[in-house]
């Protein structure tokens, strides 16, 4: 009994416009931040590292390098505290987790990006001339 109010409740919080990525795109997460009485919003840039999937309590993993110190940030995938994320460069990956590049620098440490496959129209059948009015 107790674990249908628990569903019932977090059923209550899923957000309906979830972002659709994978791990690794490079995303930036506008995260609302809070310093003293105000509020701000702080943008996150990254690559994601892992994708947590469990309902209302999934999670996501952005790992980026700044002044040369890897820094790695949780959010929430379902929390009311980020406005909305976007999907900067989708990353073509064979896994789900790609702690591999915490030990990687520079170069190496990225993530070839995912081409964006473009379908030519197949060319027209050559068309008859009209026949003329004699």
């Amino acid at each position: 009994m107790q674990s249908k109010i628990l569903d019932l409740v977090e059923k209550k919080n899923l957000r309906a416009e979830v972002p659709d990525f994978r791990t690794g795109d490079v995303v930036r997460v506008h995260w609302r931040i809070r310093e003293g009485g105000k509020e701000r919003v702080q943008a996150f840039e990254g690559i994601v590292i892992r994708r947590n999937r469990k309902g209302n309590r999934s999670t996501f993993t952005v790992r980026k390098v700044s002044y040369a110190v890897g820094v790695e940030r949780i959010f929430p995938l379902h929390s009311p505290r980020y406005e909305k994320i976007e999907v900067v460069t989708p990353g073509r990956v064979r896994r789900n987790r790609l702690f591999y590049l915490r030990k990687l620098q520079g170069k190496a440490a990225r993530v070839e990006a995912e081409r964006e496959q473009v379908i030519e129209a197949a060319p027209a059948a050559p068309t008859e001339p009209a026949p003329t009015a004699k």
